[in-house]
């Protein structure tokens, strides 16, 4: 399977922020914006990614990444001339995807829960058609809403509905079989000119083939696109790492516990930075299996 973070877009909402820079650069708490995505991911076992962002942006992702060997994974940048909707995605990464299957992340969700790293193996590993993840939200006429069969298949799917058939949220995350790229190519543009991703995800539901993972109570969904919820996230991290003392999105350590990298490796990821409590978390990782 294939992953694709989609670090595009204007960023319009956050503007001065993002006026010369990426959001998904922007730091939440001690880590950029993008580590989060990519992070999940990894929990799915995806070694093969795809960074999609824009020429102005693009480089900014090479120097902070690489070429993933830092955390035993694969990362291909590829350029986004102008914003064309979430579903564009796929025709940008056509190559990349070739016949595999795919999971699309946007570059500013994040996303933190107790045992989510089984959740995603099991939507990656039992993938039938497409997956989308839900969370409960109390504003509904807000988001995207999906109403969800006992069966866990999606039964409807409405963008911002005025009356909404529940309070299921669509979140950035979703499972795609190789047959997403072809659907997105026969996607029309909405009014707003863009290939909107639910519109691909109806194309599923009108083939029963659009399944639903639910995150239960306690689940942490944070979309980042403003000023407070960019803060928030930012305070919210701080608070579960300086409580459990453990970081979420730490990618050498997903990629140490996976096996992927080594104690050199991490030892050497450690040594980069040494000034900062980012590389002491690191050392600490390797005393704990020393």
């Amino acid at each position: 399977m294939k992953g694709i973070v989609l670090a595009g877009g204007l960023g319009s909402r956050l503007h001065p922020l993002t006026n010369v820079i990426s959001k998904q650069i922007l730091p939440i708490y001690d880590k950029p914006l993008i580590y989060y995505p990519i992070s999940v991911l990894l929990l799915a076992g995806i070694r093969d990614i795809a960074i999609i962002s824009s020429p102005r942006d693009i480089n900014l992702f090479k120097d902070l990444l690489g070429t993933g060997d830092d955390f035993g994974v694969k990362f291909e940048y590829l350029l986004q001339d102008n914003p064309g909707g979430i579903a564009q995605s796929f025709l940008v990464a056509e190559k990349f995807i070739d016949n595999d299957d795919s999971c699309l992340i946007l570059g500013d969700n994040i996303f933190f829960g107790y045992n989510f790293s089984t959740l995603l193996t099991n939507a990656s590993q039992k993938l039938n058609g497409a997956s989308i993840f839900l969370t409960r939200v109390n504003n509904p006429s807000e988001f995207g809403i999906a109403e969800v069969l006992e069966n866990g298949l999606v039964a409807s799917i409405e963008e911002k509905p005025v009356n909404p058939k529940s309070n299921m949220a669509v979140t950035g995350l979703y499972f795609y079989d190789n047959q997403v790229v072809d659907i997105a190519k026969s996607i029309k543009p909405s009014s707003r000119g863009e290939l909107e991703i639910t519109d691909v995800n109806k194309v599923y539901l009108k083939q029963s083939l659009l399944n639903a993972y639910q995150l239960g109570r306690g689940f942490a969904w944070l979309d980042t696109g403003t000023h407070d919820s960019l803060l928030s996230a930012g305070d919210f991290v701080q608070t579960i790492e300086k409580r459990q003392g453990q970081k979420i999105a730490c990618l050498e350590e997903i990629s140490y516990n996976k096996g992927w990298i080594d104690s050199n490796q991490l030892e050497n990821q450690a040594k980069k930075y040494s000034n900062s409590p980012y590389g002491d978390y690191l050392n600490s990782l390797l005393k704990e299996k020393s």
